[in-house]
């Protein structure tokens, strides 16, 4: 690169820093040196982060802090463990919160997807761990999946001013459902949307023609055009372009590698969605109870084997975390 081009590209932005500017931009990783490189405002995390972070040596001392704080819990077996990783949890989230201005997200364990009450025990305990630490819960979104039962888990907890995400994502109807319980923010998936429509259609989508990106779309028009308050953030990237798509979006929550390569690239970007442009869109209200809920839920191949998936791999990661653990005790 000659100096002539490095010194115009040091007066231009880079596609992250134009994209920050109309949306919030929210780092998916456990990784803290990541969070720190590109300065989002608020972060994500998910079982399987938490565990790959945790095989990774330079995050062992948080564990070996969690087992020394809690050998005296006077737990033992399943419990034992299972105060230990809540712990795990909550210590990565305050170590990304003294990094992130914004806000946290703290997934409650995959197992409880279709357990009303367990979900929101689980997501009390988690806000009680980050009240001890002196973490006021409004910078904690408590993740559940997006089942009936996780929904109307975080309808109670919202009531209680527990703010959630809802993630494992895939449709409308679950979408709906969030924002008439109130729910603070929502996570659609758009890579794994994309993943099962290329699977099923044996096709590549680019642009504006993609599956992923056409559900968010759908869903933050819906939200805009009836006026509700449940932010929308766009999740599971596959690449840039699908990321470009749906600059303007409330917020969108994206990998390091992702980053890196918007951190690099200067190429302009335009808005693509805007609460303005969604007003007069032609889309009629839904009616959601439990019945229409389950039936629209099913009549959807891909969101029902998507989010089914998803409960079983984030499940999955959560014993690994759990013998993981075990192993150390």
């Amino acid at each position: 690169m000659s100096t002539a081009v490095a010194e115009e590209e040091k007066t231009k932005l880079s596609q992250l820093e134009q994209l920050k500017k109309i949306t919030v931009v929210v780092a998916d990783t456990g990784d803290f040196e990541s969070i720190s490189e590109f300065q989002p405002r608020d972060a994500t995390t998910n079982p399987s982060l938490i565990y790959a972070a945790t095989q990774n040596e330079q995050y062992f001392h948080l564990l070996d802090k969690v087992l020394a704080d809690q050998k005296n819990s006077g737990l033992s077996g399943a419990a034992q463990i299972e105060d230990v990783i809540d712990h795990l949890l909550v210590q990565f989230g305050c170590e990304i919160l003294d990094i992130v201005p914004g806000r946290v997200s703290t997934e409650t364990d995959a197992r409880l997807s279709f357990d009303v009450e367990g979900s929101i025990n689980k997501g009390r305990q988690l806000i009680k761990l980050y009240e001890k630490r002196g973490i006021p819960k409004e910078r904690i979104l408590i993740k559940i999946a997006s089942t009936w039962e996780g929904i109307a888990a975080g309808e109670v907890l919202e009531k209680e001013g527990i703010n959630c995400n809802l993630t494992l994502m895939f449709s409308l109807p679950q979408a709906v459902r969030c924002a008439e319980a109130g729910i603070e923010l929502i996570s659609p998936f758009v890579g794994r949307i994309y993943d099962w429509y290329k699977a099923a259609n044996k096709r590549e989508y680019t642009g504006a023609e993609d599956p992923g990106v056409q559900s968010v779309k759908e869903i933050y028009t819906y939200y805009k055009k009836f006026g509700y308050k449940t932010e929308v953030m766009g999740a599971s990237f596959r690449n840039v372009s699908q990321i470009l798509e749906l600059a303007g979006c409330d917020l969108l929550t994206i990998s390091p590698d992702l980053l890196d390569k918007l951190s690099h690239s200067y190429e302009p970007i335009e808005r693509k969605i805007g609460p303005n442009r969604s007003k007069d869109a032609a889309l009629e209200r839904l009616e959601m109870d439990e019945k229409k809920f389950r039936y629209l839920f099913n009549d959807n191949a891909m969101a029902t084997e998507k989010t089914a998936e998803g409960i079983r791999k984030f499940a999955a990661d959560i014993v690994k975390l759990e013998k993981f653990v075990a192993s150390k005790l």
